[in-house]
């Protein structure tokens, strides 16, 4: 497994088309690789993405694969050609050192839906949680199964500050684009999660960091890392 980035340059105008649309996105992701795994069953391996915009203004495009990717394409199309061309690192000795009880400060970007039964008894609809309460509930309830619980206490005594929300959704928002071969748009409600987990099951986690937490992962939704507390 790798975990990649590259900084892209929201200043040219390829960039700015791949970024309005996550469809024109993943498929420049998946050009990455000569044979992208599709990751069909659940639990398996998959590539997976993410964009995150920095307080400092940087646009950094994040992707977990289980080969290594080559973002040349992707640098010379959007990103900074003269001075950055992504960096890719095994992130195999980073998920073997996963422990029970360990505290780690976390993001992902999601795609948090649940199903609702018409009342005349078709068949299921996926809709989405648009309220913060709703998507911080949908995350601690996906947690469980994922290796994980949403650390609640707090941040006093790890290395934060103890009035701060340990838990945060730090963007949020709804998505529209085209999708090739299918009328009308994709609609997707997408929210940013900031905050700190302690791991709870080592082997369940490391499932979740390589195959992604809910849908809409071709969009850059499910993709879990994780980072020193503080």
């Amino acid at each position: 497994m790798y975990l990649s980035r590259i900084q892209l340059n929201p200043r040219r105008r390829d960039a700015r088309r791949l970024l309005s649309s996550p469809q024109r996105l993943h498929a420049a992701v998946l050009a990455a690789f000569p044979e992208p795994p599709t990751g069909d069953r659940a639990g398996e391996a998959r590539v997976l993405w993410r964009l995150d915009t920095e307080t400092d203004g940087r646009v950094l495009l994040y992707v977990v694969s289980p080969d290594q990717p080559d973002l040349t394409h992707v640098a010379e199309q959007a990103g900074w050609p003269s001075t950055e061309r992504g960096t890719s690192k095994e992130y195999g000795p980073f998920l073997d050192k996963l422990t029970e009880g360990q505290r780690w400060a976390f993001r992902l970007t999601a795609n948090p839906t649940r199903y609702v039964q018409p009342e005349d008894g078709g068949r299921a609809k996926r809709v989405a949680h648009v309220s913060v309460p709703h998507q911080e509930d949908w995350l601690r309830h996906r947690a469980a199964a994922a290796g994980f619980t949403v650390w609640e206490a707090p941040l006093d005594g790890l290395g934060g500050h103890a009035d701060a929300p340990v838990l945060r959704v730090t963007r949020r928002g709804t998505e529209q684009f085209a999708r090739r071969g299918t009328e009308g748009a994709v609609t997707l409600a997408v929210a940013q999660f900031d905050g700190v987990l302690e791991v709870t099951d080592a082997d369940a986690l490391r499932r979740a960091l390589v195959a992604g937490i809910g849908p809409a992962k071709a969009y850059g939704c499910g993709l879990l890392t994780l980072a020193p507390v503080g």
